[in-house]
Order: C-alpha cells, then structure tokens, then sequence
C-alpha cells in the first residue's frame, strides 16, 4: 500500500510515518507537509519515505496529483490545534482545519473518477468535541468544534458522492498524549482539562495504530470516536509486539 500522510511535522504524523515505516502492509509513504521536513538519521532504512512540500493546499502541482494518482490512502492530520488558535485568524484556521482537507479529497476524488485503480480510503482526523449540528455547540471551542463538524459532513459527503472511488473515515480523537513525555506540567494540565471537561485520551501510538490498521485492512465505519480508535490500536499495537 502507498500511503499519503498530510502533516509531515506534527505530533501525529510524525508517529504515524515510524509506524509506517515499520509495518509491513506499507511499502510507500508520501509524507505532504507545507514546510522542508527531514527524518531523523537511520529511521527509513529502507527507503519508504518521500517527503514533498505542498505550496499550495489548495491547488494542487501536478506532481503531487501525479502521487495522489498511485497512492491508496491518506491521512489527514493538518489542522490549526485549539492551542494555536490565537497565532493566526479565524479565517486562517477555517482554511486549514477544514478547506485543506476538503479540496484535497475532492481532488482526489476527481483523479480517481478520471483513473480508477480501486477505491481510496481518506481519513481525517477531527476532535472529539467536533459537531456536525450547529445548534449543539460544545461549552467549549465552540464555533471551532462546529466549523470541524463542518469539514466531517463535507468530506462524508464527497466520499458518498464519489460513485464508489474513496472511501471516508473521520477520526475524532480526545486528547491525544505521549506516555513517554516525561514533562511533569504537560501531563497535570492536559489531565486537568481531560477532568474538567470530561475529554476522554488516547495515546499518540494507539491511534497512529489504529489509522493505519484502517487505511492497510479496511475501515470499520465512517466515524470513529476516541474509545473506538484506543480498542483499534490497543489491537493493532499487541499485534505487532507479539512474534
């Protein structure tokens, strides 16, 4: 399986390209990301990574079409995090929370339709405070959690629209945490909010696991919430362990 993984820097990409590397269902990984990334020495001894810089998320070069055109899946994880909302405008985020990924699945359903080679499975990773109806604004993020609903329901519906080409997921993780991070201060506030707002967690390696279990074997159902994602890649993640 060729895999794109859109956010070649981030927490969860980051983890989600090791994890690639090393499963033996993944024999390429096109890793998009909008700024020069680099691996660390030794970590892709076999030569399964391609990192590519996006100029334009919402144009896509044709070289990246062209790997888009072979590819078999996608992870999205591009996002403006709750925590770095304040660095950029409404309007930034809009863009890359949700249009980002938006035109990306439509442009691959556009390929796809032109050059079907089997159906495409395209997962977004969203939040789980994300909502899909307006009305039922979270207490908190809340324009924020209903403007990622917004990119769940648009990207469904390109899935359900594309005469069978991609297939859709939306991921909706809680807090998503490295239990290898020994920062003190990082742990007590994230569970303090987890407490304080009732916001499950999962670890960064369960659900890059489990992304993957999904893209490689096939997706459950189009939503995945954060206890699904946690019993997903729990599995996935003992698995691999055993010998």
């Amino acid at each position: 399986m060729k895999l794109l993984v859109a956010g070649s820097t981030g927490f969860l990409a980051t983890e989600l390209i090791r994890q690639a590397i090393a499963h033996p269902g993944v024999t390429s990984v096109i890793a998009l990301g909008r700024r020069e990334a680099s691996l660390p020495a030794g970590a892709d001894p076999g030569g399964k990574v391609k990192l590519l810089i996006c100029k334009d998320f919402e144009a896509y070069s044709d070289d990246i079409k062209s790997e888009m055109a072979t590819a078999d899946a996608c992870i999205w994880t591009i996002a403006i995090t709750p925590g770095k909302l304040r660095s950029v405008t409404w309007e930034e985020a809009c863009k890359i929370s949700r249009d980002y990924a938006v035109t990306a699945i439509e442009t691959i359903s556009q390929i796809r339709r032109d050059n079907p080679t089997g159906k495409f499975r395209f997962i977004y990773t969203s939040g789980h405070t994300a909502t899909r109806d307006p009305s039922k604004k979270p207490l908190i993020l809340r324009d924020y959690s209903v403007m990622r609903g917004e990119a769940e329901t648009l990207i469904l519906k390109c899935a359900q629209e594309s005469n069978g080409t991609v297939e859709a997921c939306v991921a909706k993780p809680g807090l998503i945490e490295d239990p290898k991070d020994p920062r003190f201060w990082t742990k007590t506030a994230k569970n303090y909010g987890r407490m304080l707002f009732g916001i499950p967690k999962v670890s960064v390696q369960e659900i890059a696991a489990a992304l993957i279990d999904q893209t490689v074997n096939g997706i459950d159902k189009d939503t995945l919430e954060n206890e699904d994602l946690v019993r997903i890649g729990a599995k996935a993640l003992a698995a691999q362990a055993s010998p």
